[in-house]
């Protein structure tokens, strides 16, 4: 009898033992499922915080862009303006120059150097007569 309830006992004892690993086990599954969730909410958390940065970011370059767009077409219109100037003056300018360049070939003077004497300013009469060189912006647009 000894014997078997010696062996009644050590299969008790196995059963204990089994029970212990089996709750010790459901409790680590426990903890890392748990420790898991966590992890998920925290990952939520920071994608939620992510977006908010963003659609704070975004919002920022958006009223940024609305400010600098008219600034920019304004610019963009002044530009254009100063080239058509700049393209006008530039003809005016070879204009004058075939003027001067005509003149200097068939009305040369005694001395040969041509009818203006760039280095006498009484000569210069002619070249330094103002012209009226501006033209209005409306007209600039018509380039």
């Amino acid at each position: 009898m000894a014997t078997s309830s010696a062996n009644s006992s050590q299969i008790h004892n196995s059963e204990d033992l089994m029970d212990q690993r089996k709750r010790k086990r459901m409790q680590s599954n426990r903890e890392s499922a748990r420790k898991s969730r966590m992890r998920k909410q925290k990952h939520l958390d920071d994608l939620t915080e992510q977006i908010n940065q963003l659609k704070k970011d975004n919002a920022q370059i958006q009223a940024t862009i609305n400010i600098t767009t008219p600034e920019f077409v304004n610019l963009e219109a002044e530009n254009s303006v100063l080239r058509a100037q700049m393209c006008e003056l530039n003809q005016r300018l070879d204009y004058l120059n075939e003027i001067i360049n005509l003149m200097n070939n068939n009305c040369g003077s005694g001395n040969g150097s041509g009818m203006f004497d760039f280095d006498d300013p009484w000569n210069m009469m002619y070249v330094n007569q103002q012209v009226p060189i501006m033209a209005a912006a409306n007209e600039m647009l018509l380039y």
